[in-house]
């Protein structure tokens, strides 16, 4: 494990020197984790705070954003992000979707949570598995298939190559989805402050959402996670409300902002309970 939390320094040494690309963004990533994190049974907490890296002091929030920046340096993990999906049909498959852009099976955001939750598992035992990285990724992975246009359509790259106005701002209908439609709320309703949307979001939780949790918490008596499930939802949400008035070129501005908030603020919130949930089925 040493040896691998070694590698681990090595690798975001140099990738800290190479400019990003976020999947909701950084600070949509921070709510999912710091959600997560306040949820987490003791034992949850405790493994969490062995496998985060010393620099992370205790706050998975703060690494939350590592796999996005690993894609530099480690390539092959770039399809592990997203699972898009054919145009308009508006549900995942496992088996039609969960590939990569050469047709190799597994290769898709829900193939990883399930692959890095399988990692975890080992936790306590003699493991080949870097589970630091295991617990980075999971982390990551569960924020990306929440964000609806991680589950897009391949025909435009998840709205990536969809070119539209923020207001007055160029932008592609993804990037809107990551970062846009958080930063515009955090700059309008939280004074720029990600920790007032954050305990925000924590309230609803446990207020206005409270009757839900349990149902966004819960998998089958067989699964650990159930990352189909959420993927299958993303898809949903594509396409009733991130494609929806969005075509090229067109120009969103509080129609589509306040519309769309509710559903992204929801997302998060479900994101990091599910990954609570998650580690503590895996960690007891």
């Amino acid at each position: 494990m040493e040896c691998n939390r070694i590698q681990l320094v090595a690798i975001l040494s140099f990738i800290f020197l190479v400019q990003s690309i976020q999947g909701w963004g950084e600070e949509g990533h921070a709510i999912t984790c710091k959600i997560a994190q306040a949820r987490l049974t003791d034992a949850a907490a405790d493994a969490v705070k062995q496998l985060l890296p010393a620099y992370a002091n205790n706050d998975l929030s703060s690494v939350c954003t590592w796999a996005d920046r690993v894609k530099f340096a480690l390539r092959w993990t770039s399809a592990l992000h997203y699972a898009d999906t054919p145009p308009k049909l508006c549900n995942f498959q496992y088996a039609r979707d969960c590939k990569d852009l050469n047709g190799v099976k597994d290769r898709c955001v829900v193939g990883a949570i399930n692959n890095y939750t399988t990692q975890l598992l080992d936790y306590g035992k003699d493991t080949q598995h870097n589970l630091t990285q295991a617990l980075l990724f999971l982390a990551h992975y569960m924020g990306d298939v929440h964000q609806p246009l991680h589950t897009g359509f391949t025909t435009d790259k998840g709205g990536n190559t969809i070119d539209v106005h923020w207001y007055t701002r160029k932008q592609n209908l993804h990037h809107v989805w990551d970062a846009n439609i958080i930063e515009t709320a955090e700059e309008r309703f939280y004074d720029n402050n990600i920790e007032e949307y954050f305990k925000d979001i924590q309230k609803n939780i446990t207020k206005t959402w409270s009757d839900e949790v349990a149902d966004w918490e819960a998998c089958s008596s067989d699964e650990t996670t159930c990352p189909n499930v959420y993927a299958s939802e993303g898809v949903k949400d594509a396409c009733q409300y991130a494609y929806k008035d969005a075509p090229e070129d067109a120009t969103l501005e509080d129609d589509y902002f306040l519309s769309r908030l509710p559903i992204i603020s929801l997302r998060l919130a479900q994101g990091g309970v599910r990954l609570a949930a998650t580690l503590n089925r895996i960690f007891g």
